[in-house]
Formats: structure tokens, C-alpha cells, sequence
């Protein structure tokens, strides 16, 4: 069985990221989400998360933000002594080298991945007109 991936965040960004995966990916039926609702409170939310996690074997969680509400959920639950893998600062490349490397049987980086990602595109555009130059 392969590992899970759990995306939680503010709001419904981690449904649209899932789907916006999805759409690169096509359907991905090891990742789960789990929105905080502006009807949520921090109990709630808890409860849900332990809820979807529970029958999930090995998983790998991230999140949207540091000190938010969804991060300090699995946070206190880590220090309550959780085994709980957690990562802030998703984004959709993160979540695409888990599928891929999900396939190969390998472990990402997704510190490394996440920044990788953020790229000036006026830098990257202006470097090839110094390709042609040369």
C-alpha cells in the first residue's frame, strides 16, 4: 500500500489544490483534505482531522500556513505524541513530486521541492535573451 497524502488549509484551497492536481495528474484517490471552515472551530476541525486520518495507515501531511489553525491542530497533536509527518507552505509542485515519486517507491524533498518552485519568470525570461547572445 502506498502512503497517503493529507492536504489541510484555510478555506477550500486544499480541495482546489487536490483538484488542480487532478487535473496534471488525473484522479488521485490517496490524498485527502480537509478544509477549515469559517463555521469551524479549532475542536471541530480536530475532530475532523482525526476522523479522515484515522483509518489511514502512512501518511504525510501539509498544510497551507505556519501558526494557522489547521497547522496548530496537527501540531498539538504532535506534541501530545502523534507520529505526524507535517509540512507548511504547500503548493502544487509539492504535491506532484509526491505522486511521482510515490510511483518510483522514493521520498520527497518537500522543503527542497517547495522552494525550487519559486522562480522569478522576468529572470527566467530575461536569461534566454542571454542565451541567444552567446
Amino acid at each position: 500500500m502506498s502512503r497517503q497524502l493529507v492536504l489541510i488549509s484555510h478555506g477550500k484551497f486544499c480541495e482546489e489544490l487536490k483538484n488542480s492536481t487532478e487535473m496534471i495528474m488525473g484522479p488521485q484517490e490517496n490524498i485527502y483534505t480537509i478544509p477549515l471552515l469559517p463555521e469551524d472551530g479549532a475542536d471541530t476541525y480536530k475532530e475532523r482531522f482525526l476522523s479522515v486520518t484515522a483509518p489511514l495507515k502512512d501518511y504525510v501531511v501539509l498544510c497551507d500556513l505556519l501558526g494557522g489553525t489547521p497547522a496548530n491542530t496537527v501540531s498539538k497533536l504532535i506534541m501530545e505524541g502523534e507520529t505526524i509527518e507535517l509540512y507548511a507552505g504547500m503548493n502544487l509542485p509539492m504535491v506532484i513530486e509526491f505522486i511521482n515519486l510515490q510511483m518510483i517507491g522514493a521520498e520527497p524533498d518537500f522543503i527542497g521541492s517547495g522552494r525550487e518552485s519559486i522562480v522569478s519568470v522576468n529572470q527566467v525570461i530575461a536569461g534566454m535573451g542571454d542565451d541567444e547572445e552567446e
